[in-house]
């Protein structure tokens, strides 16, 4: 859920290249002073040049913001991140050299402004180059990329899927395209992607598929119930694109649950229908603290941790932690750690207990489960099991707090709406977990989770890790 559009980062850009302008321009200075051969080596004492930088740093801070020079790399080429940087410099230059000729000042040195407009592109473009590529390479590496899957087969989604193609920096990965007619079901489309199903399969393999993104690029007049397949995909929390056609006004009325923004996308304008909450600098240090904090929690339960799995291993046969596969963000699968506090091949006698779960829904839970250890007794209790997920956190899996990370064969049994909890990255606590837990229903823990989701808020998750601590201490978990 971190976004290279957040304000924070933006912030932050601005001020590695305002750092930058100011470097270049106490850089033009010495070698017009130092280096440069005679007759053009030297400066003289006035004017203040200290008041010149001062005047550059507020007309390239405030040019830079005006020629949109902060948008999200993953939408553009690096020719155009590069254009538009000289740009955005050229016209401050034209706005230093009209402040300084209405203003009479007449005495700074032109070869050392010369200099410095050179050494800014220079290093402003060198500092573009090196975020961009590092960027690129991680992404077509396979990191924080974006799965998309393409409603339509013409020339919209052969524009999308050329656009994504060229750009394999950009971090997106095509899945395949929709079509209204049966026909159309393995065509190739561009670039090795195919036809992969009608829109009728959509609600199959939005709920089996990991999917970040749906986009149509059809006209959603060529398409019966258009609007509801749209509202499936909101359902389930997966963000909308829509390249535009004329009957994208009536939308706006019928959406329930999404925000809708248009934006940029490899150069072809779209409609996005966000599900999850657009508090980007909010995400971004929610984010961070996870990082921070996980990695100074895990050094100090370090001994803690020591300490449970030697009680585990002179307690009972087999491995210290125990390792599930779970569902994470839009239904990527991880392998979740706890402490081990059941029996050696607990999983394989589940079956035998099914008749007793204690709740409804695809969740099952059992308050006097024969196949927990006694030391695994006195971990649920204190929720002691939890602590390895920190482990998790730190691989960027999950976070401190969030909701619980569902079991795949749970995640199936999924209603459509239901699968929206999986629209923000799970984590160690949650409503649910202070509430009373296993006393709660499973329609009332979904609920609880999407309350989180739509209610999201840095306070809310302060809210509830202060509530935890509480619920630790008082060994309310079973």
């Amino acid at each position: 859920m971190l976004r290279e559009r957040s304000k924070l980062i933006v912030q932050v850009h601005k001020l590695l290249d305002i750092c930058l302008t100011a470097a270049a321009f106490v850089g033009a200075y010495f070698i017009k002073r130092l280096v440069l051969p005679y007759p053009f080596r030297g400066l003289s004492i006035a004017p203040n040049y200290y008041i010149v930088l001062l005047t550059i740093v507020i007309i390239w801070y405030a040019t830079f913001g005006l020629f949109d020079l902060y948008a999200s790399y993953r939408r553009q080429t690096l020719g155009q991140v590069l254009a538009k940087m000289i740009q955005a410099v050229f016209a401050a230059m034209l706005v230093l050299m009209l402040y300084m000729y209405f203003f009479k000042i007449m005495d700074v040195s032109r070869i050392m402004i010369g200099t410095f407009f050179l050494l800014d592109i220079g290093l402003l473009a060198l500092s573009k180059w090196l975020v961009y590529a590092t960027l690129s390479h991680y992404r077509q590496k396979g990191f924080n990329f974006r799965n998309i899957l393409i409603v339509g087969s013409r020339e919209m989604a052969r524009d999308v899927i050329a656009a994504i193609g060229d750009r394999l920096g950009a971090g997106y990965r095509v899945l395949g395209c929709l079509e209204v007619d049966q026909h159309e079901v393995g065509k190739k489309v561009e670039n090795g992607i195919q036809v992969i199903g009608t829109i009728d399969s959509l609600q199959n393999i939005l709920l089996e598929q990991v999917v970040d993104e749906l986009i149509f690029a059809i006209p959603l007049r060529e398409i019966d119930n258009a609007y509801g397949y749209i509202a499936l995909a909101e359902e389930v929390g997966v963000s909308v694109r829509i390249v535009p056609d004329w009957q994208v006004r009536k939308l706006k009325r019928r959406t329930k649950i999404g925000t809708i923004r248009f934006e940029d996308f490899l150069g072809i304008p779209t409609m996005a229908l966000v599900t999850t909450t657009l508090k980007d600098i909010e995400l971004l240090i929610k984010s961070s603290i996870d990082y921070a904090a996980g990695a100074v929690g895990f050094a100090l339960v370090l001994p803690l941790f020591l300490l449970i799995s030697l009680s585990i291993k002179l307690t009972s046969k087999g491995p210290v932690f125990f390792k599930q596969e779970r569902c994470g963000l839009n239904g990527r699968r991880f392998q979740l750690y706890k402490f081990r506090t059941m029996i050696k091949d607990a999983e394989a006698l589940r079956d035998t207990l099914n008749a007793q779960n204690e709740m409804t829904g695809p969740v099952f839970k059992l308050t006097d489960d024969p196949r927990i250890t006694l030391v695994g007794r006195i971990l649920r209790k204190l929720s002691l099991d939890e602590l390895p997920q920190i482990m998790n956190v730190l691989r960027g899996e999950m976070s401190l707090v969030g909701p619980r990370p569902p079991i795949p064969f749970e995640v199936e049994e999924y209603e459509p709406w239901q699968r929206r909890r999986l629209s923000m990255k799970p984590g160690i606590t949650c409503i649910w977990q202070v509430s009373g837990r296993n006393e709660i229903n499973f329609a009332e823990w979904m609920r609880m989770d999407l309350e989180y989701i739509d209610n999201w808020s840095l306070r809310l998750d302060l809210e509830l890790l202060l509530k935890t601590i509480p619920a630790v201490f008082m060994a309310t978990g079973k």
